[in-house]
């Protein structure tokens, strides 16, 4: 399909826990339109149901991600059916990766339940429509995306390794989760499933505002194959810009600003269709699977 990126919506949904999350960023009820109710109606049309189990699909990837890190993987694997999460060899299921920094532990830790809130939401709200979690490849593709974006100086990259590597893994998914919600803001047409994923736009973007912050703090430190930490962003950020329609920024600008918010001359944060977000996911243009879905999203969008 050709139509552009994701919703939000709910069914019967845990209000306590999504709000609970929220919260931490200071996102009222009124953020997820639950001011008047604890349930919103199931999606009616089938370009929201599309375009929500788009955003489920992305969300499945980034929670899994995250929960690795922190040791809850099998959290996720209770929800979505039973596809395989590949993971590297030498993480602990149970445990996570070991973390150094306390502040890179405690933005893991947040992140992760975050994550695990948006699918459980998504699902909640498509029900019986929700579609199944996709096979997710968080060992291999990291290691292609490395070569990618490094011109091969980079292999065998693994985002729990440490601190710095898990900084360099977010970073790969943070911009896109929000520039494929921004991108769906068009397609969605029910004002309370738009105002939903605005909701979850905010909180992907203070997500992706506090990893550019992390890293910008270390740009200045080497990072892998005699590349710094700066250098390496940039290289992922050309990478996604070279096959996600040219939108994106790496921690500085061309006159040597900080960039915390990828956004076009009017300071507004891009959006980008599905190709476009396919085209990231797959780790090559024009692909119908790959990368971090070996088998392809599912849905009606993939």
């Amino acid at each position: 399909m050709t139509h552009d990126d994701t919703a939000a919506t709910p069914a019967p949904l845990n209000r306590r826990a999504a709000l609970g999350t929220l919260g931490k960023f200071g996102l009222g009820a009124a953020a997820f339109g639950l001011a008047g109710g604890s349930v919103l109606a199931a999606p009616s049309k089938n370009i929201d149901v599309d375009v929500l189990n788009f955003a489920l699909n992305l969300e499945y990837l980034e929670a899994a991600f995250y929960l690795a890190a922190v040791g809850r993987i099998n959290e996720l694997r209770t929800i979505g059916g039973g596809a395989e999460i590949r993971l590297p060899a030498n993480l602990d299921r149970t445990r996570g990766m070991q973390f150094k920094d306390s502040n890179v532990q405690a933005l893991a830790r947040a992140i992760a339940e975050d994550e695990f809130q948006h699918v459980k939401f998504l699902a909640g709200a498509l029900g019986k429509a929700a579609a199944p979690r996709p096979v997710l490849d968080l060992a291999g593709a990291f290691d292609a995306a490395g070569q990618a974006a490094s011109g091969g100086a980079i292999k065998g990259f693994n985002p729990y390794a440490n601190d710095l590597f898990f900084l360099h893994g977010a970073f790969i998914f943070e911009d896109v989760g929000v520039t494929a919600y921004t991108g769906a803001a068009p397609l969605i047409t029910n004002p309370a499933y738009l105002q939903a994923a605005a909701g979850i736009l905010a909180v992907e973007a203070y997500h992706g505002g506090a990893v550019r912050s992390m890293l910008y703090d270390q740009r200045q430190v080497s990072a892998a194959a005699g590349l710094y930490v700066g250098q390496v962003v940039q290289a992922i950020s050309n990478l996604r810009g070279k096959v996600g329609g040219g939108k994106d920024a790496g921690l500085s600008d061309a006159r040597g600003n900080a960039v915390f918010a990828p956004a076009n001359a009017n300071a507004v944060g891009y959006g980008r269709s599905t190709r476009e977000v396919l085209n990231i996911v797959y780790l090559a243009p024009g692909a119908r699977r790959g990368g971090f879905y070996p088998n392809g999203l599912n849905g009606s969008i993939k």
